[in-house]
């Protein structure tokens, strides 16, 4: 028997201003799964809807039609306070600008999630500390915001995601403030994040980013689509050739 995709959503809808002139379908009966252990991207132009899909699988926001499942837990089902615990757990979020607190260390950015919870301080800095590692920034702990490069910030809030060790990493354009090799260096940190067990969910309007994941999803007027992979058929578990493609484009 397989195991229970960690997203699901069965005819999810979204509507703002329901009923008006300024009515606008954001999501229009949107099913989609994704595995535990996945790289997916979704991919869709400005106002396709995909930051909306975004928002709803955070548990940022709510659908207005449909069903939402997190790690097998029906998202309507919980209370305001119950929906906020399983953010915490279940999701990490990477955001396009980093998100950082400038005043604060890297260090205690990275703790930052666990002051919601009764971990010890102590344990706060070493399960920081272990993070930073894994993003290869352990020298870089007592340095601000401002002291790091992006690429190294978006490494530090990486880090931050990860903190909890939860089952889903979301990632909202997390190249856009970068350079090109930058963002190609946090891409392949991804890659070895899902190659550690990690799910991934990679939003973005660019198709050269897109590529990276395992599977696309498009975003269009609100409804979602399987894309033909920019990657083309690939098993599994298959590595990529040195430039990181397995086929070209289609």
């Amino acid at each position: 028997m397989s195991a229970a995709p960690l997203i699901r959503t069965i005819g999810l809808g979204k509507v703002y201003a329901p009923g008006t002139e300024a009515e606008v379908v954001a999501l229009d009966n949107v099913d989609l799964e994704i595995a535990h252990g996945e790289f997916v991207s979704i991919m869709g132009a400005s106002g396709s809807g995909k930051s909306t899909l975004m928002n709803i699988i955070g548990c940022l926001d709510r659908p207005t039609a449909g069903r939402y499942e997190c790690d097998g837990v029906d998202v309507s089902s919980l209370d305001a306070e119950e929906t906020a615990r399983l953010r915490l757990e279940k999701i990490g979020f990477i955001f396009q600008g980093f998100n950082l607190l400038s005043r604060m260390d890297a260090l205690h950015n990275v703790m930052m999630p666990l002051s919601y919870s009764n971990t010890p301080l102590a344990e706060r800095a070493a399960r920081a500390r272990q993070a930073l590692e894994a993003v290869g920034l352990g020298g870089r702990t007592q340095h601000k915001p401002g002291e790091m490069s992006g690429g190294q910030q978006q490494r530090v809030s990486i880090a931050r995601a990860m903190i909890n060790n939860p089952p889903l990493l979301l990632a909202d354009e997390p190249t856009g403030a970068l350079d090109s090799k930058t963002g190609e260096d946090v891409l392949r940190l991804f890659e070895s994040l899902k190659d550690q067990g990690h799910t991934i969910v990679l939003i973005t309007h660019d198709p050269e980013i897109a590529r990276h994941a395992d599977r696309v999803c498009v975003m269009k007027d609100g409804a979602l689509q399987e894309g033909d992979h920019p990657l083309g058929e690939r098993r599994p578990g298959e590595s990529r050739p040195a430039d990181g493609r397995a086929g070209a484009p289609a």
